[in-house]
């Protein structure tokens, strides 16, 4: 099954708790979030990977060159 009808299946189902109207609209939130979860969270990966070794990779810089202060500061 694909993260979609998941999303629609789970949706539904917790829409159809309340009871007070149709589970489709519960099914259609839930198919629209699967999908936008489905490209949201690889980019917030790859934007905390990258993130994580800029840092690394400053800190390394720092360690083996020492710290460089702005001297026009």
């Amino acid at each position: 099954m694909s993260a979609t009808t998941i999303g629609a299946l789970v949706g539904g189902a917790i829409d159809s708790v309340s009871g007070d109207d149709s589970a489709a609209d519960g099914a259609l939130v839930g198919a629209i979030t699967a999908n936008v979860l489905k490209v949201a969270i690889p980019v917030v990966i790859t934007y905390a990977i990258g993130w994580a070794v800029l840092r690394g990779l400053g800190l390394a810089k720092d360690e083996i060159f020492g710290e460089q202060k702005d001297l026009n500061a």
